[in-house]
């Protein structure tokens, strides 16, 4: 089977089944497992360019138009049978919409699948759709079974232990509290998820809502960003020392992605929150 992703996210799924080898083509922003994917052919682009800050991309993201461009000729080149896309962020990817035009004007038999959890467990899900569209089962229900235990290990070690209050912010300018899987995450590592529900699309906010809301502990996961460039931005959180514990996080390899490694963002928490291993 030759699969085409067009998410990070799907690419480190189909990772997670053992499918790499009929990986045919990715985005510009699949990265993982570093290494491995680096001959598969690029299919897509960006208007983001690697200088811009984050109030300039805010900027290009809302301006109204796709920020992504998808090269139809190469995918039409790679005859994909599966299209892995999504259409829960016009800012994380191509949206269902704009990647189903593009296959059909192919002219093949192709199956797009969209991959839109909002939830831990919807992302463990994603797993097993995939499973059974890729034709890996068994493997998909082992690798859940394998994610579920090291979660619930987790739990087990930060039971009892006091729950910090914790704000995660996914974007510095304008101030972006993490929504969806984050507070899930937060919650298994021992945290109360403070600005955001489970499952939750979130809006802009103040950062004076930050402060109002009397964290302890605060963790910092651009979305897109590297720990390096988040520290960069810092000066555009004003009072960024009013929480006196602060970390700044890889979110795109742990927490922004729904793909398995969101599992690894909940044992990277734990131990920021309460050193354990």
């Amino acid at each position: 089977m030759r699969i085409v992703s067009l998410l990070p996210a799907a690419t480190d799924l189909v990772a997670e089944l053992g499918l790499l080898p009929q990986l045919v083509g990715r985005t510009h922003e699949c990265d993982w497992p570093q290494g491995e994917i680096d001959a598969v052919p690029v299919v897509t682009a960006s208007e983001i360019t690697e200088g811009m800050d984050s109030r300039e991309i805010s900027e290009t993201v809302h301006h109204g138009s796709s920020i992504y461009t998808l090269d139809t000729n190469l995918l039409r080149e790679l005859k994909p049978d599966v299209v892995l896309t999504q259409d829960l962020c016009d800012v994380c990817a191509l949206s269902y919409r704009p990647v189903s035009e593009a296959v059909r004007k192919l002219d093949t038999d192709v199956t797009v699948l969209s991959l839109e959890p909002r939830t831990l467990h919807e992302v463990l899900d994603c797993l097993r759709t995939l499973g059974e569209v890729l034709g890996a089962e068994d493997v998909a229900r082992q690798r859940i079974g394998d994610l579920n235990k090291r979660l619930e290990a987790v739990r087990a070690k930060v039971a009892g232990k006091p729950r910090p209050r914790v704000a995660a912010i996914e974007w510095l300018d304008p101030v972006w509290p993490a929504g969806h899987w984050v507070p899930e995450q937060i919650a298994y590592a021992g945290g109360t998820p403070l600005l955001a529900e489970p499952g939750e699309h979130t809006r802009p906010i103040e950062w004076r809502q930050v402060v109002d809301a009397e964290p302890d502990i605060l963790v910092l996961m651009p979305c897109g960003f590297t720990p390096a460039k988040t520290r960069q931005e810092l000066d555009r959180l004003k009072g960024f020392d009013a929480v006196d514990r602060r970390y700044i996080v890889d979110g795109s390899a742990y927490f922004n992605r729904p793909g398995p490694r969101v599992v690894d963002g909940v044992e990277l928490l734990a131990r920021l929150f309460h050193q354990v291993e």
